[in-house]
């Protein structure tokens, strides 16, 4: 198991510590972050080989140079993105302070849920590993190494009972939701259990005074509303009239209260959620793609929009607080947003996806 969940398991902050030469050192590494132009330069690369190319002269180099000895393919250049990502947030881990270290883990610990579900996911499905390692991105506590030894568990159940072993924050939650599992099958129980864990364990950790809390939480109760909103967006898809529709609903958010949740999902269409949603913080990012809804049929157009607005506003949170946290926790999620979209552009180089699906996938910003 990885040293930083034991290291930081019962590790408090203490508030007060200046945030200035952190802050002046992230700036300096996002002021290397990749534009637009040269994002849309690798979009338009030939092949993967090229694509390389221009990204050796980038802070991606080094660890390209390491990977590619294996092969100039899209999984090696797949392994020196996941590994650049770690280094960098490594490097940052190392000058935060204990306040701002102790709220960035909280924050990053939804990459947490995001691998342990992909994995269990990837498990119940019976994908292969280079499926179930496409799909991970290590950004929280859990390890590279964690991940893969996670991932080389038989099925789900073994997944948990590694988890047990270790004794992760997440297990108590993961034993509750197995045995769910078993019960009905459904993998849903499982990926409820990990949520709501999350979302309790991370307000609980959140709840002191301070600027710099008060803007984690900020961040948080987003997370939370979008997690809420998708699965009302889920439940009118579904039909599901007869489903207990509080089970699935997270404490936390900002806007989207019990009572607004209930009142959605209980709404006969989704054109009706929309015109409720209207005039709040998320109807404008759905409105924006309804009609992309009607032309694919798919809440997953849904869900893209609602994430997107989750990380623009992540992203835009350094503007608000130049002297707090704020800088730290939005580069990492630029960070995060920019290996996504190389994974992404690399993937589609390697199986000849067309530019404009590709660029459509991006989150540019």
């Amino acid at each position: 198991m990885s040293e930083a969940i034991k290291s930081s398991r019962n590790r408090s902050p203490s508030s007060g510590k200046d945030y200035g030469y952190a802050n002046a050192r992230i700036r300096g590494m996002r002021s290397r972050m990749l534009s637009r132009a040269f994002l849309d330069g690798l979009i338009a690369e030939p092949s993967v080989s090229r694509l390389v190319q221009e990204l050796n002269d980038t802070e991606y180099g080094p660890d390209l140079e390491e990977a590619l000895i294996h092969g100039v393919d899209a999984t090696n250049v797949d392994v020196a993105l996941r590994k650049n990502m770690v280094r960098t947030f490594q490097k940052i881990m190392g000058f935060l302070n204990s306040e701002a270290e102790y709220l960035v883990m909280t924050l990053l610990g939804r990459w947490d849920i995001f691998n342990m579900k992909t994995i269990l996911r990837a498990k119940h499905m019976h994908l292969s590993m280079d499926e179930l390692r496409s799909g991970l991105l290590p950004a929280g506590q859990l390890s590279p190494v964690d991940l893969e030894a996670l991932s080389a568990a038989e099925n789900v159940r073994t997944v948990v009972d590694i988890a047990v072993t270790w004794g992760l924050p997440m297990a108590p939650a993961l034993r509750e939701g197995h045995a769910e599992f078993m019960r009905t099958g459904e993998l849903a129980t499982l990926e409820l259990a990990l949520d709501r864990y999350y979302s309790e364990w991370a307000k609980a950790r959140l709840s002191r005074r301070g600027p710099n809390m008060r803007m984690a939480r900020t961040v948080l109760a987003t997370q939370v509303d979008v997690s809420n909103l998708v699965m009302v967006l889920r439940l009118q898809s579904a039909d599901a009239e007869t489903v207990d529709v509080g089970q699935y609903f997270l404490e936390g958010g900002a806007t989207i209260t019990r009572e607004l949740y209930t009142e959605l999902a209980r709404m006969s269409d989704i054109d009706e959620v929309l015109d409720k949603l209207r005039g709040t913080a998320y109807g404008r990012a759905l409105d924006d793609v309804s009609m992309v809804y009607l032309e694919q049929n798919t809440i997953s157009v849904f869900e893209r929009a609602l994430e997107d607005l989750f990380t623009r506003r992540t992203l835009g949170i350094a503007k608000g607080d130049p002297l707090g946290i704020g800088v730290a926790v939005s580069y990492l999620w630029a960070k995060q947003n920019e290996i996504t979209n190389l994974r992404i552009i690399v993937k589609g180089k390697s199986v000849g996806m067309p530019l404009e699906r590709v660029r459509e996938e991006l989150i540019l910003v």
